[in-house]
């Protein structure tokens, strides 16, 4: 039996469930309405103020969605309650980061500024502090989403090894590589 697949998901309060006739999950809260559509073979169940989700047979697909399935409802559940938020900082000499209300302007070094779209679903919010480098703040209810606009951002300009210049995400650990070596 998979340990996170028989989990059971509580529903909060204000939070309502249901689930359509053709396994599409809907998830109710106060920071919004979020869908997820799930395997015919899974079972989504909902009772008792909680959420069970179950598998017809123990066939390695049966057993991977069922994990799967249960991790992705937990997100629903979560992200209509509570929201996800991811930070990201600008590490170099002259990188800089500003928005006007969902377009995100950055200087990345290059000979232009690059202006980046953010879906309407999601805020953003940049801080700039003396002696800090530049963050950048994505919040939403949608996890998925919330990482993937981060990680198109992150592809912009990637950590280099040599300085460790670029766009990472806050506390990420970049190994950096012993440059060239003076020779005799």
């Amino acid at each position: 039996m998979s340990r996170i697949g028989k989990q059971v998901i509580a529903i909060p309060e204000g939070v309502t469930v249901a689930v359509g006739s053709d396994n599409v999950v809907t998830v109710k809260g106060k920071k919004g309405e979020l869908k997820q559509a799930v395997n015919a073979d899974i079972k989504v169940e909902v009772k008792d103020g909680q959420i069970a989700i179950t598998r017809p047979s123990d066939q390695i697909q049966h057993r991977a969605l069922h994990g799967l399935t249960r991790a992705l409802v937990a997100n629903l559940v979560e992200g209509v309650t509570k929201g996800f938020e991811k930070k990201m900082e600008l590490v170099g000499v002259g990188y800089k980061a500003t928005n006007q209300g969902n377009q995100l302007d950055l200087s990345l070094g290059y000979s232009h500024n690059i202006i980046f779209d953010i879906p309407k679903e999601l805020t953003v919010a940049t801080e700039t502090v003396k002696g800090q480098n530049p963050t950048i703040t994505i919040s939403g209810s949608d996890k998925q989403l919330v990482g993937a606009v981060c990680a198109k951002i992150r592809s912009l300009r990637k950590p280099e090894p040599y300085k460790g210049k670029g766009v990472r995400f806050v506390g990420e650990i970049v190994r950096k590589k012993a440059g060239k070596s003076a020779g005799k």
